[in-house]
Formats: structure tokens, C-alpha cells, sequence
């Protein structure tokens, strides 16, 4: 009996097993690789995870523009709403004792320096309440001087 190694017939079919169980495991290899780059559960070829990319991207695009024309929005609304207050509290009637602290200066202003003042002068006897429209930072009425320093102290809040 010749030895298995003589005969080149044992020899070639050994080499060719040794070969085709190498490509047998590249095979699944890159079948396993295929799935990963397969991006539906239903996707049976590249085509088909692509044309779903391609949806997704699209639906992307669509919600980013949606996202941006809401924030422009949020965005004006914001320059509108308030966004500096500033207080300064008072003693209106220094000199005879009434009132304490109570009167205050209220300047709310927005992004653009339109708002109001609000102020308040409280006696142990009455409490007077006074609003003032603000446009550009400034008062077409005139401010007491409590009522301009809230209003610099809240321009200075808007930075």
C-alpha cells in the first residue's frame, strides 16, 4: 500500500478540502458583514437598504426644515418677551418717617428695550401704583430717578 503523501491524487484532495472550507468560512464572513451593512429587518439585498436609507434621509431633511421654521418662530417670540427686570426699592417720604422701603421701581424690558416701569409709592396711608411704556430703552414720560435706574440696571441685564 503507497503512502497517502506519495499519491498525488490524496494530495490534490486534501489541498482542495483545505480550500474549500477556507472559502466556506470567507463565505460567512461576508455574509455576516452583508447583514450588518443590511439596514431593514426586510432587506434582502443592498438595493433594498438603500432605498430605505434614501426614505430616512429624506424624512430627515423633511423634519430638519420643520425643526428650523419652528425655531425662526420660537425665535421672534423670544425677542418679544421679557428679558431683563430689574427693582429698586425706595423711601419716597425720606425725611418724615413714613413709608419705610415699600415703594419700589420695576423696569421689565424685552430683547429690543421695549416694556414698562412699574412703580410704587406706599405711604402708611395709601399706596400709588404708576406704569410708564418704555420704547427703545427710553420713556416718552418723564422717570423719577428710581424708576431711570432700574431701567439702566435692566438695559445692563440685556447683554
Amino acid at each position: 500500500m503507497q503512502s497517502i503523501i506519495s499519491n498525488p491524487l490524496w494530495i490534490a484532495i486534501i489541498l482542495l478540502s483545505i480550500i474549500s472550507i477556507a472559502l466556506l468560512v470567507m463565505v460567512i464572513m461576508m455574509y455576516l458583514k452583508l447583514k450588518k451593512f443590511l439596514v431593514d429587518v426586510d432587506s434582502n439585498n443592498i438595493g433594498d437598504s438603500l432605498t430605505s436609507v434614501s426614505s430616512n434621509l429624506n424624512e430627515l431633511q423633511a423634519f430638519k426644515s420643520e425643526l428650523e421654521s419652528y425655531l425662526a418662530t420660537v425665535e421672534k417670540r423670544l425677542k418679544k418677551s421679557v428679558q431683563s427686570v430689574h427693582t429698586v426699592r425706595f423711601n419716597p417720604f425720606k425725611g418724615n418717617g413714613g413709608g419705610g422701603n415699600q415703594s419700589f421701581a420695576t423696569a421689565f424690558l424685552t430683547e429690543d428695550g421695549d416694556g414698562v416701569v412699574v412703580s410704587s409709592l406706599y405711604s402708611r396711608e395709601h399706596v400709588s401704583v404708576f406704569s410708564k411704556p418704555i420704547k427703545a430703552h427710553a420713556s416718552e414720560f418723564e422717570l423719577s430717578d428710581e424708576e431711570r435706574e432700574a431701567l439702566e440696571k435692566a438695559k445692563e441685564g440685556l447683554v
